[in-house]
């Protein structure tokens, strides 16, 4: 898998992204390989929900921590 960081380009009528070099060798990627890419855009408003979703808890968090600090005094 690999991961990294880019900016958009103008090509023509067209956007598009360089993969660098050393990241395309270490990961043997030629030209004219097929591969499938997963884009996410960075957000200065990212929020934990917005990655893990909400959670909606049965018990109450207080009584939760509480029971975890008694377990370990």
């Amino acid at each position: 898998m690999l991961e990294f960081e880019t900016v958009v380009k103008e090509w023509g009528n067209s956007v598009g992204i360089v993969i660098p070099k050393e990241k395309a060798l270490r990961e043997g990627l030629k030209a004219n390989d097929r591969i499938t890419i997963l884009l996410t855009k960075e957000s200065d408003s990212l929020k934990v929900k917005d990655i893990f979703g909400s959670v909606k808890w049965k018990t109450p968090i207080k009584r939760m921590v509480g029971g975890i600090h008694r377990e370990f005094e």
